[in-house]
């Protein structure tokens, strides 16, 4: 297959800390923010910096930690490791500060730092479907988005 190159650039960071987390927008690119205030959701997408690497890039298979060790191929699950590190994350918006350039989440799963690629609008006529399959190995998994976020934030309680 004949490899193409594509040019992305950082357009702010993400910032994580015992604090909260934040979405920090590049001045450039604040007044791309103007009434985003006006959703509930949005999706951010971020580069998985840690993992941009010759290794990590070449993981087609990994180990699926929440599903008792089981291997599937990355493009079954949101691992970082991918030919691609590009990482998508569904956020609830909590405040926008466009003068700023500040999106407050309560939870977002990327690293401190980690650089901002995009955020789009969450549009339930677009990113949602009605009948949805997924494998055995998820589906205890939270229905919900929220119910999710509850149970990261119990978990994260549990490991301090």
């Amino acid at each position: 297959m004949n490899r193409k190159t594509f040019s992305l650039f950082q357009i702010g960071k993400v910032r994580a800390s015992e604090n909260g987390f934040s979405i920090e927008v590049a001045p450039k690119f604040r007044k791309a923010l103007l009434k985003l205030d006006q959703f509930s959701h949005a999706q951010v997408v971020w580069w998985a910096d840690k993992h941009d690497n010759e290794e990590s890039r070449a993981t087609v298979q990994t180990k699926i930690p929440y599903a008792d060790n089981l291997v599937t191929g990355v493009f079954a699950c949101r691992s970082e490791y991918r030919p691609n590190p590009v990482a998508l994350s569904v956020c609830h918006i909590l405040s926008v500060d466009v003068e700023a350039g500040i999106v407050q989440v309560p939870y977002i799963d990327a690293f401190d730092g980690s650089p901002l690629l995009d955020i789009k609008a969450y549009f339930p006529v677009t990113d949602r479907v009605r009948d949805v399959r997924v494998p055995a190995w998820i589906k205890n998994w939270p229905e919900w988005y929220e119910d999710a976020y509850k149970l990261e934030k119990m978990f994260a309680e549990m490991n301090k």
